[in-house]
């Protein structure tokens, strides 16, 4: 009989959630929503994905190219501009640039989805100018661009979307983006309750692996290599060149397992925009949910031999 009981009552439950998630804000036409990172991926998606259902895209793309292909690829209503999200007057001034086109209704979302993977690789491998390249970026960037158009965003009680990733859950290789990640979960968590009573609504986007540029094999392996060429002679003796090799082979392994689709992620996005009840976390993908995020939950001794069985393996210790 309980056993029914708890059935019924789950039962419930999830026709609640699932009546609660189908309601959508009116008025969606009169929208107004930037999206930076709007070159490629995820960015381009969304925008071409919300200017179809009638809203009022402002895309912002680091490259003029990036920019005017994006507008033959939409309706008039969508307008671009350029964006470099590691400068302060750029930021000021599309934030400027945003204000004049969103008038006294406000901006109604901004959705942070500029980002970049690159320098990565082993800690040591690595210098503080190849972090900061990826924190400025993915997380000082992102605060500056928020804290620039917050009050726009307050005038609207609007929605904000910042896009972080399972390794802001779990962190298993080096350099700045699993930092930045873990920030931007942080800085997420803290805007959410200081915007509670103002309205605006802020949402995680926690992706797991998919193909993007972020993802380019190609890219991550000249990365890699490069990163080998710099170090001296003692570190790469301490590894050996079959680390190297190792690990160049466990990413073209893991990209077999990369994601095409990236309307995963964009429809994630664009519920957290337009639903009357976003969530304030989702996650997008099979691996980020049945495998990343259930590990982030296992007691580090364990997620750590878990991962050291598919770690390179280094040629001597200290």
């Amino acid at each position: 009989m309980w056993l029914y009981v708890v059935a019924s009552l789950l039962g419930l439950f999830l026709l609640r959630r699932w009546h609660r998630e189908r309601q959508t804000v009116p008025r969606l036409s009169e929208k107004h929503v930037l999206i930076t990172g709007c070159d490629s991926g995820f960015g381009s998606l969304l925008a071409r994905q919300l200017d179809a259902r009638g809203m009022r895209v402002l895309a912002a793309c680091l490259t003029e190219a990036g920019a005017a292909q994006l507008r033959a690829a939409t309706s008039d209503r969508l307008q671009t501009v350029l964006l470099d999200v590691t400068s302060s007057k750029s930021i000021a001034d599309v934030t400027a640039w945003v204000r004049q086109r969103v008038g006294d209704q406000g901006l109604w979302g901004l959705v942070n989805n500029a980002g970049i993977a690159i320098p990565t690789g082993p800690n040591e491998w690595l210098s503080k100018e190849d972090f900061v390249k990826v924190l400025n970026v993915n997380l000082v960037g992102l605060v500056e661009v928020t804290l620039s158009l917050l009050p726009l965003l307050r005038r609207a009680r609007g929605r904000v979307v910042n896009v972080a990733s399972v390794m802001g859950r779990v962190s298993f290789f080096g350099g700045g983006y699993c930092p930045s990640k873990y920030g931007v979960e942080a800085f997420s968590d803290s805007l959410r309750l200081e915007m509670r009573n103002f309205g605006v609504k802020v949402s995680v986007i926690e992706p797991g692996y998919f193909k993007t540029m972020i993802t380019n094999v190609d890219n991550l392996e000249k990365n890699f290599y490069t990163s080998w060429q710099k170090l001296p002679e003692e570190i790469r003796t301490a590894y050996g060149e079959s680390y190297l090799k190792q690990f160049v082979k466990m990413l073209k392994i893991l990209q077999n397992t990369y994601n095409s689709n990236l309307s995963l992620v964009t429809n994630c996005m664009e519920h957290a925009l337009t639903s009357l009840h976003p969530r304030s976390r989702y996650s997008a993908g099979w691996d980020a949910k049945l495998l990343y995020l259930p590990i982030s939950y296992l007691p580090s001794a364990l997620s750590d031999a878990l991962f050291a069985l598919f770690y390179p393996k280094s040629v001597g210790k200290a």
